[in-house]
């Protein structure tokens, strides 16, 4: 049988840490993997948005992950050198044979 999980990933995850006496952040310098294997990485949607200002791109991807990956809406997926953030709650499927997480991932170019 084939596998389908056939693009290496890595999802990130950053701590959140003070930023100020006010205000918190994930500290994105100070990562660490908390999931590499293979996934299922398939584009969802590309576009462009032009203004006189600054030009934006947007891609998404649907990204399909092995059940037992461990992956939540605040953290990142590393895919061909490229870093999209989880766009959130990833959707569990734990019926059947083919049991997977699947998650939206994004990422933005200005």
């Amino acid at each position: 049988m084939r596998t389908l999980f056939t693009d290496p990933v890595r999802v990130l995850r950053a701590d959140i840490t003070k930023d100020g006496p006010y205000t918190k952040k994930r500290d994105w310098k100070n990562c660490r993997t908390v999931f590499e294997g293979h996934a299922c990485v398939q584009p969802d949607r590309a576009f462009e948005v032009r203004s006189p200002d600054r030009e934006t791109a947007q891609e998404r991807l649907l990204v399909y992950l092995p059940a037992e990956a461990d992956v939540d809406s605040a953290d990142r997926i590393e895919y061909h050198g490229l870093t999209y953030e989880v766009d959130g709650d990833p959707l569990e499927w734990r019926h059947l044979s083919l049991q997977h997480i699947r998650i939206r991932a994004w990422r933005v170019e200005h």
